[in-house]
């Protein structure tokens, strides 16, 4: 089983939830780093651990990102890191599985299943330094209220601005460990 690092470079958690039930507002994390033991053979046995930096958080508007690592939503200062940690691994037909693990974000670990595919690996070009690369994208959603985020206002409808459910994307390409 080969293992993996996270190329913090090339790699990025993002999420989306509705606004006013009308928008869908975007942001990233920047701060990923971690390990993939994985065999393209043998996907049962892969595993995955992750940390994200929840201060590299951006969604291209300052005030918002500084009103999201306020205690009204991930208390950053109190809470600096979200972790998964995997459980299984289901293979689930060609470069495809559900990953399921432990999800850790604002003190609160709950399970979450994340539908992922992987890519490559491939040689990068010896101009590039020749290492070996393999890619992962992977999907869930949550509800934000599970971890513990809840702030919100209601709209007339007794609908939220801010919709509960939030979706995760995390693509990454990471390299074979000497």
């Amino acid at each position: 089983m080969a293992k993996w690092i996270i190329d913090p470079d090339h790699s990025v958690a993002a999420f989306s939830s509705r606004h006013l039930k009308v928008a869908n507002v975007r942001g990233q994390f920047n701060g990923l780093s971690g390990a993939i033991d994985f065999d393209p053979a043998d996907m049962g046995r892969a595993s995955v651990t992750a940390e994200i930096e929840i201060i590299s958080l951006t969604t291209g508007n300052n005030k918002r990102d500084q009103h999201l690592f306020s205690p009204d939503f991930l208390e950053a200062t109190t809470y600096p890191r979200m972790t998964f940690i995997s459980r299984k691994v289901e293979p689930s037909g060609g470069n495809r599985a559900r990953i399921t693990g432990d999800l850790t974000l604002h003190g609160i670990t709950r399970s979450v299943t994340f539908e992922a595919e992987f890519f490559g690996p491939v040689k990068g070009p010896q101009a590039l330094g020749g290492e070996t690369t393999i890619g992962f994208s992977a999907s869930t959603s949550i509800n934000r209220f599970d971890f513990g985020v809840k702030w919100d206002i209601k709209m007339d409808d007794g609908t939220f601005i801010v919709d509960k459910e939030v979706k995760i994307t995390i693509d990454i390409e990471a390299d074979m460990a000497e």
